[in-house]
């Protein structure tokens, strides 16, 4: 016979959802700065050649101590790409080729809007950087925040780096793979304490105020390439390395592993070490 089910054995969520105005949070005497949180759909992941077919912002307001303080209205806009969508994209974000017909981005608007953000946040800056830098060309060179790799998110208690996956571990859903719910599950996360009281947008702005290295192991053996990936490295099929960024307290270590495993006697490189560029908030994920 089955027993009853107790309170500790269930978990309810909550369906995320973000009210334009004064959040009632944080303290507004404090020097308030300005946040532009995006996320687009694109008709595939090929930086080159794939294209934005959805655009969703939303800006909020928040204290040196990581509170948000206000927060602002939607935008969100679709483009027809001039091309069909593939299937794996309709059944991902449930656009249709129907649904983009005649649409554009507003590129007047939405350049504005973001570039009115002291930072630009997104989950994975590192593909959507370039995505809206390419779509809208007009838009200056921003300072941005990449929430996926900026917040040490084991440290917080959490598993992975899944955006629903993180949301349903604060106690949230919202609906998936649509840059307007996106966008906002990752303010709705931004305002999740961390063990310490402080929300993880304080860890956020912190660390994206750091200095990072961009890490090319130029040289590297045909064979050391699984240990690479497994390190974190990624291919560049264009420059024909791999590489990584880290922060610049986590250089050192990096070194010494590149060291060891790539660049030490019998490894068969062909340099004498990484090359390496100092990047910031501004130049990242560019």
């Amino acid at each position: 016979m089955m027993g009853d089910i107790s309170r500790s054995d269930t978990r309810q969520l909550r369906r995320v959802d973000l009210h334009v105005g004064e959040t009632g949070f944080g303290d507004p005497e404090d020097p308030q700065r300005v946040a532009a949180v995006l996320d687009v759909e694109t008709t595939g992941l090929d930086l080159e050649v794939d294209r934005v077919i959805e655009l969703a912002v939303r800006r909020f307001q928040y204290d040196s101590g990581g509170h948000i303080t206000e927060i602002g209205r939607a935008w969100c806009w679709r483009e027809d790409p001039g091309m069909p969508l593939s299937e794996d994209i309709v059944r991902i974000t449930g656009i249709t080729d129907q649904d983009l017909i005649g649409r554009r981005i507003d590129d007047r608007m939405a350049t504005n809007i973001i570039a009115s953000a002291d930072v630009v946040i997104a989950h994975n800056a590192a593909f959507d950087r370039p995505m809206v830098e390419k779509r809208l060309t007009a838009l200056p060179t921003m300072q941005w925040a990449c929430s996926c790799v900026e917040i040490n998110w084991a440290a917080a208690g959490f598993e992975g780096r899944s955006l629903g996956w993180l949301c349903a571990q604060a106690g949230w859903f919202y609906d998936a793979h649509r840059a307007q719910g996106d966008v906002d599950a990752l303010i709705q996360l931004l305002r999740h304490e961390r063990t310490d009281g402080r929300p993880l947008l304080y860890e956020l702005d912190g660390s994206s105020s750091r200095d990072s290295f961009l890490i090319e192991a130029v040289g590297s053996a045909f064979p050391t390439k699984d240990a690479l990936r497994m390190r974190g490295y990624r291919w560049n099929p264009k420059d024909q390395v791999w590489w990584r960024e880290v922060m610049d307290h986590h250089l050192v270590a990096e070194q010494t592993w590149l060291a060891s495993e790539v660049y030490a006697s019998g490894k068969g490189a062909k340099a004498l070490g990484p090359r390496l560029t100092r990047r910031d908030a501004f130049s990242r994920y560019r």
